[in-house]
């Protein structure tokens, strides 16, 4: 049976995080307070098997962190034993895969299940870094050291899986994944944003180079003009190389141009390569001012809807030069964004990605007049 309650994707954890933090503005603790002890009286699955950052103990002290009350403390404490040991045993787990020179599953590394999201965590706690640098350790290996399929060489985090995280026999060889959520940018974001606040491992300078080298070779011209990233590539679509004209899929958080240019921004900033940082918010303006791609956004969650594209829009404009047009382009989204909130239908579900919380949590985060507290974006590694 699915746990909905430690669920911060899709259940009871991503509504404490909207109902915590819009208490730490107002005052009104009530229906947070409710939301923890509905948490609190149900155990949170911590084996490494079936937990991860939005799924479990990990997410169930990721919102307890984020919504920071005096009250849960003794709650979030209790869970550091159990994290520690779940991001021992994954990061032993992964290790021997590698020496193995077998190719990763998705869920080893992505941001919703894998290591990427537990760095994450540990990252927003801020604690103990020890915990911290291991998974960067591991990242780094990730992104430089290649693996051998079929005889052919491809990334470290090439999967042998399929995107559903299901081996399928229309990708024998697996596939290469380049979102936020399930691919590489999410493990290029963690290691740019522990840089930004002062972790650093050895390599980890030159992963993120290279991950910019990466990202800006990908990026395939479209049609209309600008530039988009593929979601994801066989391993014919990958020896070929980037297509000469790349129709864009749907511009999302998850897999789309918002979230993959965020993590080229992130990277390009804590390397210093200024051309590498323009490129990435040139793509997302034009992005944003394509309405062919806007067209294929018809809901509003965060995680492939109007508000995960804002918010990530939201983020890398803040970080954007000052005559990015860029800044031109977000006030026009941000009014679409409100207007859609007044005209569409929230979703009937709970939670951060797929639910009512994560669409009502980035208006509230948005609204310059009511701010709030943006680092409960490092979920999705936007901050």
């Amino acid at each position: 049976m699915t746990d909905l309650t430690h669920d911060l994707g899709r259940g009871l954890a991503g509504s404490l995080m909207y109902e915590g933090l819009l208490a730490r503005g107002n005052g009104l603790w009530g229906a947070a307070h409710r939301a923890a002890r509905e948490m609190a009286g149900q155990p949170a699955a911590a084996h490494p098997e079936s937990a991860g950052l939005f799924y479990g103990a990990p997410a169930a002290a990721f919102v307890l962190q984020a919504v920071g009350h005096p009250a849960y403390r003794s709650a979030l404490a209790s869970l550091e034993q159990p994290l520690a040991a779940m991001v021992s045993t994954r990061l032993a787990a992964a290790y021997r895969r590698m020496d193995s020179g077998r190719p990763p599953r998705m869920r080893e590394y992505d941001l919703i299940f894998g290591l990427t999201g537990l760095g994450a965590y540990l990252l927003h706690r801020g604690s103990d870094p020890e915990p911290l640098r291991g998974v960067l350790r591991y990242l780094v290996r990730l992104l430089q050291e290649p693996v051998s399929i079929d005889g052919r060489e491809v990334p470290g985090w090439w999967t042998s899986d399929c995107p559903t995280g299901q081996p399928d026999d229309t990708l024998p060889t697996g596939h290469a994944n380049f979102g936020m959520a399930h691919g590489v940018a999410g493990p290029v974001a963690l290691l740019a944003l522990a840089s930004r606040a002062g972790h650093s491992v050895p390599g980890q300078h030159e992963a993120l180079a290279a991950a910019c080298r990466l990202l800006e070779h990908w990026a395939q011209a479209a049609p209309g003009g600008g530039a988009a990233w593929p979601e994801t590539l066989s391993m014919g679509t990958w020896l070929a190389g980037p297509a000469p004209e790349y129709r864009a899929g749907k511009p999302s958080w998850c897999y789309g141009t918002p979230g993959i240019a965020r993590a080229l921004q992130l990277a390009a900033i804590a390397c210093g390569r200024k051309a590498s940082r323009t490129r990435a918010e040139d793509l997302l303006a034009a992005c944003l001012g394509d309405s062919v791609q806007l067209a294929r956004v018809t809901d509003l969650t965060v995680c492939h809807g109007w508000a995960g594209l804002c918010l990530a829009a939201d983020r890398v404009a803040a970080d954007a030069s000052a005559s990015s047009s860029l800044h031109r382009v977000l006030p026009v989204l941000r009014a679409e964004f409100a207007r859609r909130l007044v005209n569409d239908t929230l979703p009937e579900s709970a939670g951060l990605l797929t639910g009512a919380d994560g669409v009502l949590l980035t208006s509230h985060t948005l609204n310059t007049s009511h701010p709030v507290a943006s680092g409960w974006a490092t979920c999705l590694l936007l901050t």
